[in-house]
């Protein structure tokens, strides 16, 4: 409703709304509320984009020639040199900059930068070759014969034999174990855990696991948990 009344020069409506919403907007706590204050908020800065267009400064353009030069100065240049050398030479501008002239504009342009910047090479870490392709040389796949298949080496079998053995007979002894307690005592089943435990070889204990579980394969034995849900065999 106030529109051409904020936008003049010469007003300052648009500041007094919104020193005022400022103060309404500490009483909000609905949702529609703060809706309303968003809604405010985009049309004040629409109003003030336009107030800000409205506005004849006598700001000029900016003059990148003029910035280096200013920046040179900075930088620490000998105009007197470099003046001589213009008039010895018949045109073009010379003139040298201080070793530390880098570093003094990175000292004074780092105050307006709140983070390392990050490092680079300009030309890459270093000059790389592409690598040299390698030939590819295919292998010469062996015909696999049927002898070749079936063979092994004797040492080997003989200890594959010698293994089942010793785990067929490891096997029996430990039945042997359970038909004589069972013979002996035959409503008290064991402890599952006190029969394959070995408190100091954690292996055999491995082991025993291994074997007993030929036997309850086999059906010679039976494992369940008892009334404090451990396992009894």
């Amino acid at each position: 409703e106030n529109r051409e009344d904020m936008l003049s020069s010469k007003s300052d409506r648009l500041t007094e709304a919104l020193e005022e919403a400022n103060k309404l907007f500490i009483g909000v706590s609905s949702a529609r509320e703060a809706a309303l204050d968003a809604q405010f908020l985009v049309l004040a800065s629409n109003l003030g984009k336009e107030k800000a267009n409205e506005l004849h400064s006598e700001m000029r353009a900016f003059d990148s020639l003029a910035f280096a030069e200013d920046l040179l100065t900075f930088m620490g240049i000998n105009r007197i040199e470099v003046e001589e050398n213009d008039g010895d030479s018949e045109g073009g501008s010379g003139g040298y900059l201080p070793s530390n002239a880098w570093h003094k504009l990175g000292q004074e342009t780092e105050k307006y930068f709140r983070r390392a910047p990050s490092f680079h090479y300009m030309l890459g870490s270093f000059k790389s070759d592409p690598p040299v392709p390698r030939q590819r040389v295919e292998r010469q796949k062996k015909a696999a014969s049927g002898k070749e298949k079936r063979a092994m080496p004797a040492q080997l079998k003989k200890m594959e034999e010698s293994h089942q053995e010793a785990t067929a007979k490891e096997v029996e002894r430990i039945l042997g174990l359970l038909q004589t307690h069972f013979k002996n005592d035959p409503e008290t089943p064991i402890s599952f855990f006190d029969l394959v435990i070995d408190p100091n070889s954690f292996a055999r204990t491995v082991e025993n696991i291994f074997h007993v579980s030929f036997i309850i394969r086999d059906g010679l034995a039976r494992l369940k948990l008892d009334d404090d849900r451990l396992p009894v065999i």
